[in-house]
């Protein structure tokens, strides 16, 4: 189990957005979300979810963890596919109920399940007055059925 443990956030507006204490603020599920970057250019890679355990691991280990949602579980991103997520920094924002992963990536350097770098591969467009989504043309640089076994 992770050693770190996140104290109750203070109940003080100025405490929590200005001073030094890391005080995650859980939803009621017991998450914070987390968003993914590449620290090398910048780009959006993911966003996910991290519960006490995940985020601990996380700093702890410097190694990237989630709580899946869909699966119940925690979830070290890589795991199966290679590709994990070495934390360069991390940060939070001023009410502590996200906090923002600077990572690089190992292996093909995809990040989506869909064996993309990133998860956000499509663009929400309007096309006669519905919203449609149009890829940007990248590619899966893994095959998802050869790495999980499924499609």
């Amino acid at each position: 189990m992770p050693r770190i443990d996140f104290p109750t956030p203070p109940a003080d507006k100025a405490a929590l957005e200005e001073g030094a204490a890391f005080t995650p603020r859980f939803d009621a599920a017991g998450l914070v979300t987390a968003v993914v970057t590449d620290a090398e250019d910048g780009m959006l890679l993911m966003v996910a979810h991290m519960n006490a355990e995940a985020l601990a691991l996380t700093l702890e280990t410097g190694i990237a963890h989630y709580w899946s949602r869909s699966r119940g579980s925690l979830w070290k991103k890589g795991e199966t596919s290679g590709n994990m997520q070495r934390v360069v920094a991390v940060k939070t924002d001023c009410d502590q109920d996200a906090v923002w992963l600077s990572v690089t990536v190992e292996g093909d350097r995809a990040t989506c399940h869909t064996g993309r770098r990133s998860c956000f591969y499509r663009d929400v467009a309007l096309s006669g007055g519905d919203a449609v989504l149009v890829s940007d043309g990248s590619r899966p640089l893994f095959s998802p059925h050869d790495v999980y076994g499924k499609s």
